[in-house]
């Protein structure tokens, strides 16, 4: 019998986070028939924060193929934005902007409940606030960037165009333009995972590692997960958080995976005073986009192309990084780097920008939370807040934004 989702080899290489201090997520083996509240696949970082959410008033299970968070999870460069793939000005033509307006509302709104979650809990995760330096590309240059600017700045949204005198004085780059925003952050994104997941232990739940969900099967009760290790899950609602590995048989009209590259540098690069408290990434495709960890690092990704395994190839995976090396600095000359780590990833996209939060069809009880764009960690948020709203029976008033 084949799993419940669609296998993928998520990423190659080795991350930095993959290093750090402080991964250790109990788990415990699959040995009897369970019935439980709540189901979740996945034990990344979308699982994370799902299990946190809910464990505080129902009997949670998280099952997963793998280790936590050694998925999508540890791939992440966690620029944590508000900013959305597609800009504001775009998204209001493919959903109009009365919706276009409440997709970055929500997005905002979720990158400050995902700093009061981190504070609340106390996870230590390397979570810094961060500005945004969006500069003009080859897709949207500075008439685009300027009017961006100003449909944001109109619905509240801290961003304001700076023209090529400006960028350059202030930043040392060279460009037509770009929108400095506030509001964002960084983290480290597998300590963020592993503090959530600790979080939604000590509240009850319990992670099952390695175990597969082979097939899932619906009834008007509940749910009922076969898997390899011979027993049966029965929940009441499941909730996949697969990430890339869609589930089977749930539809993704305007999405397909792509592969990504990244790299880290080594501690201390020389850098400027600025780019400490920034995030930077361009209008062009593909685009590059990189940030400052707390130890010096620089985290610098880029170069997606659209095939869903072309992140395989080893031999890709150094030409790819030598490329993100030189465009990196060919933006900005006066940066001093040697490169530490290498990986890439498997990476959804979708015509919007937006993730599937979503039921699943045709099978009752059941939660499917794809976190296209890259937007992951802050969709991550919104869908444990969806969702878990749904299962409480609270409707969440946006989630007809998040539906395919």
């Amino acid at each position: 019998m084949t799993g419940a989702t669609n296998k993928r080899d998520l990423r190659t290489g080795r991350s930095v986070w993959a290093d750090s201090p402080g991964l250790g997520v109990p788990i415990r083996p699959l040995t009897q028939a369970l019935s439980v509240d709540v189901a979740i696949v996945g034990a990344g970082i979308s699982g994370a924060f799902m299990a946190r959410e809910l464990a505080r008033d129902h009997s949670v299970t998280v099952l997963d193929r793998r280790p936590p968070l050694m998925g999508s999870t540890v791939a992440s460069t966690a620029m944590l934005q508000w900013e959305i793939d597609l800009p504001l000005t775009a998204l209001a033509e493919q959903i109009g902007m009365a919706s276009a307006r409440r997709a970055y509302a929500r997005s905002r709104a979720a990158v400050e409940d995902l700093k009061r979650i981190v504070a609340d809990e106390g996870i230590r995760c390397g979570l810094k606030n961060k500005g945004s330096l969006y500069l003009a590309g080859d897709d949207y240059g500075r008439r685009a960037l300027e009017a961006e600017a100003e449909a944001r700045a109109g619905i509240g949204l801290d961003s304001v165009f700076v023209g090529p005198a400006d960028l350059r004085d202030r930043y040392g780059i060279e460009r037509t333009g770009a929108i400095v925003s506030q509001g964002s952050a960084s983290a480290d994104p597998a300590r963020l995972a592993a503090g959530l997941m600790r979080r939604a232990i000590a509240d009850g739940a319990k992670v099952y590692s390695p175990v597969e969900v082979l097939q899932a099967a619906s009834d008007p009760d509940g749910v009922t997960l076969l898997t390899d290790a011979g027993h049966a899950v029965r929940a009441r609602t499941v909730i996949f958080c697969c990430g890339y590995e869609f589930p089977k048989g749930v539809p993704t009209p305007g999405a397909e995976v792509i592969s990504t590259w990244a790299l880290a540098t080594k501690p201390r690069s020389v850098c400027p005073a600025w780019l400490k408290d920034m995030l930077v990434w361009e209008a062009s495709d593909p685009y590059l986009y990189f940030r400052m960890g707390q130890d010096g690092r620089l985290i610098v990704g880029g170069e997606d192309e659209a095939d869903p395994t072309a992140h395989d190839d080893p031999a890709k995976l150094k030409r790819k990084c030598e490329t993100i090396a030189r465009k990196l600095k060919a933006l900005m000359p006066a940066l001093e780097f040697e490169i530490d780590y290498t990986w890439a990833g498997a990476f959804g996209t979708s015509t919007t920008g937006l993730p599937s939060i979503a039921p699943v069809p045709d099978i009752d009880h059941a939660f499917a939370v794809m976190g296209f764009g890259g937007n992951g960690i802050t969709y991550s948020v919104i869908a444990s807040q969806i969702v878990s709203a749904a299962v409480r029976g609270q409707p969440d008033p946006d989630a007809d934004l998040y539906r395919p």
